[in-house]
């Protein structure tokens, strides 16, 4: 049977030290918490009684049961007091020889059996275990900031801690009503080494100034249904923290990919810390505040609106292809009042396309997200051809066909002589260059990338891609219409992933790349995503819905257009793939559906 800690030591009461002891006493244990002078000890005991008074406010806690956790816990600046604790755990700030020093004095202090733990978020446990002479009894425990909310915690062991030690921590983590993952000692864990690759890119992306902060933070949330933007959570993280997570596992990994951007450092050194110090990405209102507030970069600031005031007139739509994607563009553009026609290669798919959007239609009836009047009008607005010369008095001609560049082209250059002059010529391709499909005719400068996701019904965002010769004019009339449709369009360049796959599929490769070193089981990388990140979905789950075989073309494009090493498709991934292991489309991808 797994150890019942029942008094347990804390060294170190700032946010999260606070937050853990709160945890800990929440669920009855007996906590020592340990600042190390008084004025430290008052902060502390500060962030426990605020976060008791929260939990009392919003009803989580009654008055009788707030005092009851208050009494467990005793506060100190002593670590000599830590003698009577079972299990301590150390949640001082991220460094290395501060963390070592802690360790060898509770060495000294506490008996043998105690049970030494980290909360550390990207040093490396061994490092810090050896510096005591009990390594065996020495694990890394990360929790998640806040810790009173967040419902993971990473049990991490080195190649030393007794299998014992691992096992108690493990129950002591379920005791807390939090989900355990378990991993071995390597930067970063399970979590942040996923999280922190992603985040850099964002930042990288945003310092080539592909994209503006807010349309990159915007295409994350409302792409992928993240909680928050990239540079938005790196303000909250803490910028000089993220860089030293990032500094840290790139010194033990290596990987081009984890070197910080370089204006991680600068902003650390400039003071530009994030909303501890009231400016980072964006500007705060004030230190600590999560308001944000205009400042230089806001769009339209300083006369530097994105978008001129000329746009195109858009009345008549004109969708090609019969696939999901283009039943689902025709669905919203009919909604929102055009006249739209759906051009397909034969009868049968205009017909299907047809019936597959009135059925739509009429399942938004249902729901009563549309009226019946509103639902006919709409299907009185859709026309249905097998002829691209029905695209003729289009003003704007979106292609939704097979992601093929040479099909691609071959359609655009039908669009060059049946469109009419000034008509805005669209393709909605998540991968492929934009500017091969507006070099197939003889006005590259009215082709534009329209990156709708799926469901197009659905989902809010559309990616607004401009090309090196799209107009300006056009760029604004896209995001007129996108407005009309009820969408958020972002704006960004014409290259491989444009902002959400360039971003998106790194990241799940480089959890595939964690599974295929055996770091971690599945199961545990797609808790850990959810629990310790917020993320909707695993990366395991999310990939078996897109389709390996999608998502190993899409990784493929990045590659080549980047050739970054590390965006080389996990072998893994490409092994499954030539098996037939596509997802739940097949039955069985990472995990297998074919009984469910």
């Amino acid at each position: 049977m797994p150890r019942e800690f029942t008094t347990i030591g804390v060294v170190g009461l700032g946010t999260m030290g606070a937050g853990i002891a709160e945890v800990m006493a929440r669920n009855g244990i007996k906590v020592i918490g340990v600042e190390v002078d008084d004025a430290g000890l008052a902060r502390g005991r500060g962030h426990l009684q605020s976060s008791v008074a929260r939990a009392v406010k919003r009803g989580k806690l009654t008055d009788a049961e707030a005092a009851e956790l208050q009494d467990r816990v005793i506060f100190s600046t002593s670590l000599d007091d830590l003698a009577a604790a079972e299990l301590v755990v150390e949640a001082v700030p991220e460094d290395l020889q501060l963390k070592r020093s802690v360790f060898q004095r509770l060495d000294a202090i506490c008996p043998p059996e105690t049970v030494l733990a980290t909360n550390t978020s990207a040093l490396s446990v061994t490092e810090i275990s050896v510096a005591t002479a009990r390594p065996s009894r020495v694990v890394g425990v990360h929790f998640f900031n806040p810790a009173t909310v967040m419902k993971l915690a990473e049990v991490v062991r080195t190649v030393v801690t007794d299998p014992e030690v691992v096992d108690d921590v493990e129950a002591l983590v379920r005791r807390l009503g939090k989900d355990d993952v378990t991993c071995g000692d390597r930067a970063g864990f399970i979590a942040n080494a996923l999280l922190f690759g992603y985040l850099n890119h964002a930042v990288a992306m945003y310092e080539q100034k592909y994209a503006t902060r807010e349309d990159i933070d915007t295409a994350m949330k409302l792409g992928c249904g993240l909680p928050m933007g990239p540079l938005a959570l790196l303000d909250l993280i803490g910028i000089d923290t993220a860089y030293e997570i990032l500094d840290t596992m790139y010194r033990q990994s290596r990987d081009r990919l984890h070197a910080p951007a370089p204006i991680l450092k600068q902003m650390a050194t400039a003071g530009l810390l994030g909303r501890k110090t009231g400016r980072g990405f964006y500007t705060y209102e004030g230190s600590d505040s999560p308001v944000v507030v205009d400042d230089e970069q806001a769009p339209g600031a300083g006369g530097l609106g994105r978008h001129g005031d000329q746009v195109r007139e858009v009345r008549r739509i004109g969708v090609v292809g019969s696939g999901t994607m283009a039943n689902g563009i025709a669905e919203v553009c009919v909604k929102a009042g055009y006249d739209t026609v759906l051009v397909a290669r034969a009868t049968a798919k205009v017909d299907a396309a047809r019936a597959a959007i009135a059925r739509s239609l009429e399942k938004a009836v249902q729901r009563g997200k549309l009226a019946e009047p509103d639902r006919d009008a709409a299907l009185a607005r859709l026309h249905g051809s097998v002829d691209l010369a029905e695209l003729s008095d289009c003003d704007l001609v979106v292609e939704a066909v097979v992601e093929d560049v040479e099909v691609k082209r071959a359609l655009f250059s039908n669009f060059d002589e049946l469109c009419k002059p000034g008509a805005i010529l669209a393709t909605t391709t998540s991968s492929l260059p934009v500017i091969e499909c507006a070099m197939a005719t003889q006005r590259p400068a009215d082709v534009v990338g329209v990156h709708f996701f799926n469901p197009a019904p659905v989902m809010k965002l559309v990616e607004v891609v401009r090309t090196v010769k799209t107009a300006d004019d056009v760029v604004a009339t896209v995001h007129a219409v996108c407005a009309k449709l009820g969408k958020v369009a972002v704006d960004c360049g014409d290259r491989a992933g444009f902002i959400v796959n360039a971003l998106l599929f790194p990241y799940l490769n480089d959890a595939v790349k964690m599974l295929e070193a055996h770091y971690a089981t599945a199961d545990d990388i797609d808790t850990a995503m959810k629990r310790g990140c917020g993320y909707p979905m695993g990366p395991f789950e999310l990939l078996d819905v897109v389709g390996l075989d999608v998502s190993l073309a899409i990784q493929r494009v990045l590659y080549l257009e980047f050739r970054e090493p590390g965006f080389a498709p996990a072998p893994l991934l490409e092994h499954l793939v030539t098996a037939g292991y596509l997802g739940r489309k097949a039955g069985r991808g990472f995990r297998d559906y074919s009984s469910r």
